[in-house]
């Protein structure tokens, strides 16, 4: 080999071994550590992968896009059949909003679409044909006008270090009740029996407060006038000692005393400007009202800091307008241009992110039938738009509340079974459309319905039944209201 070749073969092979040193150095030009070790910002990283759940992490939510098309329900009610023909048996219905799994998409004969799509019913995962033409591939592909701006993204929901979640089995306290004797025949009642919990008002329908609130003095004065506790601490204390979980009830927009201030909020007849009322007669503020907000808002902060382990907001709705028919001769004052659902949900959202802080838990009450239906009732209550932004939602399940025929039941409140049953199985699957719902605690009756045609007398064993109901649909928590305090259970 001649010198020259020599000196070619050294050079190739200095080029090479410069070259494999290149590719084995960081590609920053910052860090020369060899291919097979980290740094410690490396390894920090490698461990928050490890602590994700497979499911979280982005190669899995790629596989799971891949492998599961989800679509979902864009007719009112749909079909799921047998097999891809319009003849064919029907299995189930699902309601606008479901969500299903696009297992194979096929023709028929006659050039429709179909999915064979995996679908959920309370007793599992199905599969059946359902026709391609009523589906959407996003959620908020369904929310026309009536549902613009609604977030149903994920919301990180805790549990307070210092105020663990309790499985509540509660009764509802009037404001006179928590100040008066009744309340030792309260306790004993939560001594003999199971229940755990008090949802008392703190802001009644009327608004007026349990305890006198600086929130008051600055927003209605006259609404301390007549508050009934005179030392918050000490009743406060009394129920703890107890084991009573406690809940503020604050009502939020249907609330005279507040109004009586702010008539400029109230809504009215678009053709007079006179107040409109309900068929309780009482004036209702429109639920876009800001500054109802901050008030509400200011007593739930109020309740927290004197130990109320959790705040639930009641009457978070607009007043009923005959199915939505009463909106064209309303006006709302909705200066911000919202939609009824998505101004309820924002007030929410709002309530979270600042009562939150004070450690306290956020609850919503809802009509009981919104579980079941696919929009908001024309109140401002879509069943996932408040189930993802609180802890707990509550619907008012009484049988004596529903329609006669409701649920295939001839007199729902002759059978409250069935009718708990029903309702409380609708809501647990709309819960099963979000990332982060409300755990489901229904409020359920405990009172007689002399007014209902039909009615039955209610005590231990109806309200027993209305709980088994719970149980066997897998709702474990409940609320019993009783207007006057006077619980019969045993």
């Amino acid at each position: 080999m001649t010198f020259n070749k020599k000196i070619i073969l050294i050079i190739s092979f200095m080029m090479a071994l410069a070259l494999l040193l290149s590719g084995c150095s960081k590609n920053t030009g910052v860090s020369s550590a060899p291919a097979d070790t980290k740094t410690p910002d490396e390894i920090s990283a490698e461990n928050k992968d490890a602590e994700k759940t497979p499911e979280n992490t982005p190669q899995k939510e790629a596989e799971k896009s891949d492998d599961q098309k989800y679509k979902f329900i864009s007719a009112p009610k749909l079909n799921v059949r047998e097999s891809a023909d319009p003849a064919s048996s029907i299995l189930d219905s699902l309601i606008k909003g479901s969500k299903v799994i696009v297992l194979e998409k096929l023709s028929d004969s006659q050039g429709t679409e179909w999915y064979k799509a995996e679908y959920s019913t309370f007793d599992g995962k199905k599969t059946g044909f359902i026709s391609a033409e009523y589906t959407v591939d996003k959620r908020e592909d369904l929310f026309g006008e009536d549902l613009r701006g609604l977030d149903l993204s994920p919301f990180e929901k805790i549990e307070y270090k210092d105020n663990k979640r309790v499985k509540v089995k509660g009764i509802y306290v009037t404001i006179h009740a928590a100040a008066g004797a009744k309340l030792e025949k309260l306790l004993e009642l939560a001594d003999t029996t199971d229940i755990n919990a008090f949802v008392i008002d703190v802001k009644d329908d009327y608004g007026s407060m349990l305890f006198k609130t600086e929130a008051a003095s600055k927003y209605a004065s006259s609404a301390n006038d007549k508050a009934p506790v005179k030392d918050i601490a000490a009743l406060m204390k009394r129920l703890k000692e107890k084991n009573i979980y406690t809940i503020a009830r604050i009502v939020s927009f249907k609330d005279p005393t507040y109004a009586s201030y702010n008539m400029d909020k109230v809504i009215i007849k678009k053709d007079t400007g006179e107040p409109f009322v309900n068929s309780d007669n009482i004036t209702w503020v429109s639920p876009h009202d800001r500054n109802l907000w901050d008030y509400n808002i200011a007593v739930a902060k109020e309740a927290a800091k004197a130990g109320f382990n959790e705040i639930q907001f009641d009457y978070v709705r607009f007043p009923a307008s005959n199915g939505g028919k009463l909106d064209a001769v309303l006006d709302y004052r909705n200066v911000e241009n919202e939609g009824k659902p998505e101004t309820i949900q924002n007030y929410l959202k709002k309530a979270y992110s600042e009562i939150s802080p004070e450690n306290v838990y956020i609850s919503a009450d809802v009509y009981g039938l919104v579980g079941s239906v696919h929009d908001d009732m024309q109140m401002g209550q879509y069943w996932e738009a408040v189930s993802n932004y609180t802890d707990y939602i509550c619907p008012m399940m009484y049988p004596s509340h529903y329609a006669d025929g409701t649920y295939g039941v001839a007199v729902p409140d002759a059978d409250p079974y069935a009718t708990l049953l029903q309702g409380s199985k609708d809501a647990v699957l709309r819960n099963q459309n979000l990332e982060t719902p409300a755990i489901i605690r229904p409020w359920i009756q405990s009172f007689t319905a002399s007014w209902v045609k039909g009615h039955i007398s209610y005590g231990p064993d109806q309200i027993n039944a209305q709980i088994k109901a719970l149980n066997d649909a897998g709702v474990d928590e409940y609320l019993l209201w009783n207007a006057s305090n006077n619980y019969n259970l045993k």
